[in-house]
This record gives structure tokens, sequence and C-alpha cells, in this order.
């Protein structure tokens, strides 16, 4: 059986055109075919109107909202369509009774074609062809080269989330990209198949009042395209856009780097600062830096923004000492490389402005330790030890080479089990590691600012002190000492 084809017809305040349309849409000849009218809160006949061709034709179906805007409509027709494939249609435009047969059969045949558009041209106060330019995503990033009338799975449509309800103009131009940005191709008709009306006050003309809200919602929705693409942001004057980025980068240089097991996230690494200022993601903590959580081709990525430093370090970070976004990231790798647990590094990426170092970002996989260390020392004694004593080991490891963590504190511990059940630790927050030879008495001292009574740090000196050969009297000592009577608490 033939795939089901919806046309979907958000309709306000069309009492004069939308008989016409619904005319070009019955004419189709394609079948299985439903058309859905969706009233946007007219206050003229347009609901009469629709109500009067659904008596006519079983085909049509008529739905009713309170006004909320074209975006908001189509989703809503969209999610009681029972098609597979997705026509939208303007309520004073016209479709040839031949494009759904044709552009069904593409989709239905080649799954690497996502999108079927129809030549289009001009009527009303306006005529001629709309010669739109050969689809490529370095053009759609500058500009929309599909009418808001093609065809396209409604798969595709789940996927993306429908239609932002968010942009207020060229919403179509935000689908599109959000469809096509990571791939497939998108077929166009020879011969002229769709018509658009061109009136006084339609929507095309007034959307080019909206053009700065366009701009911003895009850049906020799609950065890492526009960066794939455009080497930046997408710019007011839209064609300059890679020239303007180019130019912006000469004198405000950026330094990244990408695990080699990420490549492919290259663009999401260097859009992080519009990301954070965009405020896409999930905000996991403010306060003197940010973290917000991604998620990003099948991946959680967890980032870090790391407050503009002070006077002295905006001058220092990026040509006398590495930023504190760049040491988590060569930090993180030395310790999995010596088998010590740190949530899988992403990429980091650090920002100048002239001579003066501004943002900097560190982004890795989200740990796969769910406990905190608070939510263990809570733990009933023969479930806590287990995890205490991994901490302790983990925590003579890295003395052993070396390394000591000097923001060693109840938030950077992270515990968990693998997936053979073996207890397992993992160290965030790395920037802060110095590297130093750890004595006995420093490296005791490193526990002391982790929260717990005298028997969980006892645990944690036995199994330290086990581990690297020293008295277990003597890390007592020197933990009780630094934590003083707290310990008692």
């Amino acid at each position: 059986m033939a795939p089901k084809v919806s046309i979907i017809i958000p309709a306000y305040n069309a009492g004069e055109t939308l008989a016409e349309t619904l005319e070009s849409a019955c004419a189709c000849t394609y079948h299985p075919l439903e058309i859905i009218v969706i009233d946007d809160g007219s206050k003229d006949a347009t609901l009469s109107i629709a109500r009067e061709y659904a008596g006519r034709d079983a085909r049509i179906r008529v739905i009713h909202q309170e006004n909320a805007g074209v975006c908001r409509a189509r989703n809503h027709a969209i999610r009681e369509a029972t098609g597979d494939f997705i026509m939208p249609l303007d309520a004073d435009d016209l479709i040839h009774a031949d494009f759904i047969s044709f552009a069904a059969a593409i989709l239905d045949m080649r799954p690497e074609v996502k999108v079927v558009q129809p030549r289009a041209d001009f009527f009303g106060i306006r005529s001629g062809e709309w010669r739109l330019p050969k689809f490529s995503r370095h053009l759609l990033a500058r500009r929309n080269m599909i009418p808001a009338t093609a065809m396209y799975r409604r798969c595709d449509w789940e996927r993306v989330g429908g239609y932002c309800e968010e942009i207020i103009a060229r919403e179509d131009w935000d689908f599109w990209i959000s469809i096509l940005k990571d791939g497939g191709e998108v077929v166009r008709t020879e011969e002229v198949m769709y018509h658009y009306r061109i009136a006084p006050n339609s929507k095309r003309v007034r959307d080019r009042l909206l053009f700065h809200h366009v701009v911003k919602m895009l850049n906020r929705r799609h950065a890492e395209f526009f960066f794939r693409e455009l080497g930046g942001p997408l710019r007011y004057w839209r064609t300059w856009s890679r020239l303007l980025n180019a130019l912006y980068f000469c004198f405000n240089p950026h330094s990244y780097a990408v695990h080699p097991d990420f490549s492919e996230k290259k663009h999401f690494i260097l859009a992080l600062r519009k990301l954070f200022k965009s405020q896409n993601g999930e905000l996991i903590f403010m306060n003197r830096n940010e973290i917000r959580e991604f998620h990003h081709g099948g991946d959680d990525i967890v980032v870090k923004s790391f407050r503009i430093p002070n006077f002295i370090n905006r001058i220092a970070y990026g040509f006398l000492r590495k930023s504190k976004a760049q040491r988590s990231y060569d930090y993180a790798m030395m310790l999995r490389k010596a088998g010590i647990g740190s949530p899988k590094p992403v990429g980091w990426l650090e920002q100048r402005r002239g001579l003066f170092f501004t943002h900097s970002y560190y982004a890795s996989l989200r740990s796969e330790c769910p406990i905190s260390y608070m939510e263990v020392i809570a733990m009933p004694k023969p479930e806590r030890d287990p995890f205490l004593k991994a901490i302790a080991r983990t925590t003579a490891r890295m003395h052993d080479n070396g390394w000591l963590h000097t923001d060693y504190s109840r938030g950077n511990i992270l515990c968990g089990r693998n997936a053979d059940g073996e207890v397992c630790v993992e160290i965030i927050d790395l920037n802060r590691i110095r590297f130093r030879k750890v004595d006995c008495q420093t490296g005791c001292r490193n526990f002391s600012r982790l929260p717990g009574n005298r028997e969980v740090l006892e645990v944690l000196a036995d199994e330290y002190a086990s581990q690297r050969g020293f008295a277990p009297d003597l890390c007592r000592l020197y933990i009780m000492e630094k934590r003083g009577k707290s310990a008692e608490a």
C-alpha cells in the first residue's frame, strides 16, 4: 500500500483565499490522502468555509485552536495527522495536482532524500518564477531556498521536535535547517508545481520586519551548524557572514583541541561560547563558573565554562601558561592513561580579545559514576567501606605519580560500579592538580576537606597507608591533625 500523505493547512483570517487553496488540494489525485485545516483562532469566515468543504469531501478534517501562531498550528495539526509524509500548504497558496504523487514516490523509493520541493512561481501583486538556487547546506546557512510547502517524512518532524514555536518569522527556514543540517538530499521538480501568493500584507512581506529576531533565534538554535558552514555565527549581513567571521576571529583568536575519538564534535566545541551565551543545554551549576549538559550525537556532554580571570591572568593565559580548560583536558588524559578514573575528555576551547584572554570551556562525557561522596558516607558501613577504600586507593595512585589535587573536596569525587559490579571512582575538576613529590603528611592532609566522622576518616587512612606503605597510625594522626575537632562531628 502507498504511504499516506497529510496536507497541513494552517489558516488565520484566510476567508478570502481558503476556498481556492482547498480546491487545489482536493484536486490532488494521490491516494491515500488526508487534508487537515487548522483554524488558528480566525475572526472571519475561515472556520465556516473549512467546515463547509469538510462536509463535501471526506478527506478533509477541521481543527480549531485559539490563536497561537503558525508553528503551533502546524505542530498541532501534524500531531493529529495519520500520514507517513507531511506537506504543509499555506491557506492562500495553490499546489499542482501531480506534485504529491511525484514527491511521495521519491520519498518512498529514496531514503537518502529528506525533502522534496516543488518549483514555484508568484501570483497576486507579483508574478514570475520564484528562482531559488540549487540546494546546498552552505547556502542554506545564509538563506532559505526551500518554500514552506515541501514534502518530508513525519519521522523527521518528530526527530527534530517539530516546528520551533518560539520563532515568529521564517519558521520554515529554521525547520529545514533542523532537518537537513546533519545530512540528507533535497529534490526539486522540473516543472512549476507550486503557486505562491504575494499580497500587500502577506507573511513573506511582514517577516522582513522581523529579520533581527530571526537571526538571533537561528544562532541560538543552530550555533554549531553556522560555525561549520560560515566559520562563526550568522550575521545580519548574511552574504558576508563567512568573511565577517574570519575578520572577527583575526582580532579575537581562539585555540581549541578535540579528542581524536570525537573529531565529529569539532564545530560543537568551536560553538561553545555561542551555546552558553544563548543558554543552550541544561544548566547544572552556576556560581563563579557555569556548568551545562548537552546531548550531542548520542553523547551526554558536560561542559564547564570558567569565569573570566583577573587582569594579570588575562594576559598570562594563552601566552605564558595553560588555561584552566586546557589543563583540565590534559590532566584528564594523563589520569586516564595511568588507569585513574575521570570522565572521558571531549575537548577544550579558549578565546581572546586582542591580547587579553576572555573565555574558556572544558567538555567531557558525563561521568558514569552517579554516586556522590556525600551519598557514600551516608550508606550503612558494609556498603560504604568498599567505596571509601576505592577512594583511598585512587588517591594513593595519584600521589604515587606525584599528582596532588589541591581542590580535593566532596564535589570532585564520584563513585559507582562498572558493568562487572566492581567499585569505581572518578575524579573531576582537575585544573588544580599540582605536580610535586607527595610525602605521607602532605598526602594525608589531602583528605582534610572531605566530610565524615572519625570512623570514615579511619577507613580512608588505613587503606591509604596500606597502598603507600605508610604506618596506619601515622596516617590517622596526620588526617585528624589537619581536621582537628571537626573530625569528631
